[in-house]
């Protein structure tokens, strides 16, 4: 880099702007559709309650829907290419939505998430994202109306952020870019002081590269996007390089099909379906200004449905040209010790372990057909679901173990009235009886042209016992019989099935059926799709095989 720091450099590019460029039409196009639903949904009786905005399927009216209605209404107002540049209606609309969101301000400045969340800052903060970026479009387009009517939310809105708390992760970096944005558009020097003392706690991620939400669908492309802009509106460069590392661990979190893993999330996505059309604007920008193939060609990929036209507006570096794709990791077994998982990918399938207690252990895919989970319970005590406690690298794979007792109580030494209330608590002064033991193992390991695991129960004998192998609904099943448990449950009595999707998919077994308990008490509910079921008792110690078809 001929001596020039990155911070530098990303100052110097940004501070040249980029060549004027053309928003993509297929963008322009897109949003204009979705322009033309909000002008049917908006509310435009001054009369309703909800003037000015449209409400959810419950009937309730969130003031980010206004937020985004002003600025998707300026967005085409502003937008040379759009059927709604410089139409008058577009003013008129985003003024109702400004109406709106004054109407439903507290006098504190923050706003309520109806859902959850009342008088709630970082809900202010995810608001003002919307609300400032139509402020700036506004000014872009010489809508003076606008800007005037949605400049007393911001500044209402700024004394709530400045002095507003949080209760997640994320919200930190939320309100650190709402806080930018205002002072990029009206200066303050108290929103740098406050971002400054956000920042100060240190930017939550960890060495395989993911916050500590690890939220893969959702909140990591909210902070890689608070980051990035709060990066740009405020010079604070150095703020690039934790979204750098996150990019760079998605490129190893990826399925064949485009969607990522999400079974390690702290958050509401665990075992959601995402793709990386979130992560669409920290992608093209950085792989713009640091010339890098990967996150271009993730950016091509995500780009009609992930890319903005107000943010083509908003930050011309984006006009810039990408840079030729590189090719994506495709071949590879990647430990990832601080996720506690690890990524097999082999070309057109791939496998995920899950080292970090999560019940279900593994998963896999081949094209659509998608094994969401292999997962094991005995009806030990009604605690007898295994979730590893311990984990550690073997040949080709990893094992697992957990270990678990079930005791009896002696009555009290010393007599004592056992009560309702204190029965629980008198439990540690009783001598134990009978004391019962489980050990588990599973065993996970790769194949030629697929997985095995290996599933050890031994202690306490005779205690019923299920496998169960998770997948996603739609997927064709054969060589197995239906389970009495109900709709979407099956047994595997013996020899092998095949789980197919449009023609790919896996072979797995041999099965096993000594009983058709599946639900054995102490399990995690059986979860949507269907489930396929190995039954038997301990002592247990079989091989399950999963061969791509």
């Amino acid at each position: 880099m001929s001596g020039i720091s990155r911070r530098e450099l990303a100052a110097g590019w940004v501070a040249a702007q980029a060549a004027p460029g053309v928003t993509p039409a297929v963008l322009v196009r897109r949003h204009d559709e979705t322009v033309e639903q909000w002008l049917k949904r908006q509310i435009t009786d001054p009369q309703q309650y909800g003037y000015g905005n449209f409400p959810d399927e419950f009937g309730l009216f969130h003031a980010r829907a206004a937020a985004g209605l002003a600025q998707g209404f300026l967005a085409a107002f502003a937008c040379e290419g759009s059927r709604f540049h410089r139409d008058g209606l577009m003013i008129q609309r985003a003024l109702a939505a400004a109406g709106f969101l004054r109407k439903h301000q507290h006098e504190d400045g923050a706003i309520d998430l109806l859902t959850t969340n009342f008088h709630s800052p970082p809900d202010l903060g995810f608001v003002m994202h919307g609300v400032t970026a139509a402020v700036e479009l506004a000014r872009m387009a010489g809508a003076r109306d606008s800007e005037a009517a949605l400049e007393p939310f911001c500044r209402k809105g700024k004394e709530a952020l400045l002095r507003g708390g949080v209760h997640t992760p994320n919200h930190r970096w939320v309100i650190c870019q709402a806080l930018a944005e205002l002072h990029h558009l009206y200066p303050d020097e108290r929103c740098p002081r406050r971002i400054d003392q956000w920042l100060a706690e240190g930017i939550d991620i960890d060495e395989d590269g993911q916050y500590s939400e690890r939220s893969t669908g959702v909140y990591n492309a909210v902070v890689n996007r608070a980051l990035l802009i709060t990066a740009l509106r405020a010079g604070k460069w150095e703020l690039l390089d934790p979204v750098r590392r996150n990019l760079e661990s998605m490129l190893w979190l990826l399925h064949p099909d485009g969607e990522v893993v999400t079974e390690f999330s702290r958050r509401q996505d665990q075992y959601t379906r995402a793709t990386m059309e979130r992560y669409w604007l920290p992608l093209r920008y950085l792989a713009i200004l640091d010339g890098n193939g990967q996150w271009a060609a993730l950016a091509r990929e995500t780009e009609e449905r992930g890319g903005s036209v107000s943010d083509y507006l908003r930050f011309p570096e984006l006009r810039r040209a990408l840079p030729p794709d590189a090719p994506l990791p495709g071949d590879y077994h990647r430990l990832m010790k601080a996720l506690r998982i690890a990524r097999i990918r082999r070309g057109d399938w791939d496998a995920t372990v899950l080292l970090n207690g999560n019940s279900r252990f593994l998963t896999l895919r081949h094209g659509g057909c998608v094994v969401e989970g292999v997962r094991f319970a005995s009806a030990f005590f009604g605690k007898g679901q295994f979730r590893a406690s311990r984990w550690w690298s073997e040949a080709g794979g990893y094992r697992l173990s957990q270990s678990l007792e079930g005791v009896y109580y002696q009555p009290l030494d010393a007599p004592v009235q056992a009560t309702v209330e204190n029965f629980q608590a008198l439990r540690a002064r009783r001598k134990l009886s009978e004391v019962q033991r489980m050990d588990y193992e599973a065993t996970v390991t790769e194949t030629g042209r697929g997985m095995a695991v290996r599933i050890r129960a031994s202690g306490t004998a005779n205690v019923p016992l299920a496998v169960e192998v998770i997948l996603r609904d739609g997927t064709e099943l054969r060589g197995m019989d239906a389970a009495p448990a109900g709709p979407g449950s099956f047994l595997l009595r013996n020899g092998f099935a095949e789980a197919r999707c449009q023609g790919r998919g896996f072979r797995f077994g041999p099965g096993v059926c000594h009983h058709q308990y599946t639900q054995v008490r102490g399990a995690e509910p059986k979860p949507p799709g269907q489930s396929v079921y190995l039954c038997a008792f301990t002592p247990f110690d079989h091989r399950l095989e999963f061969t791509v078809l």
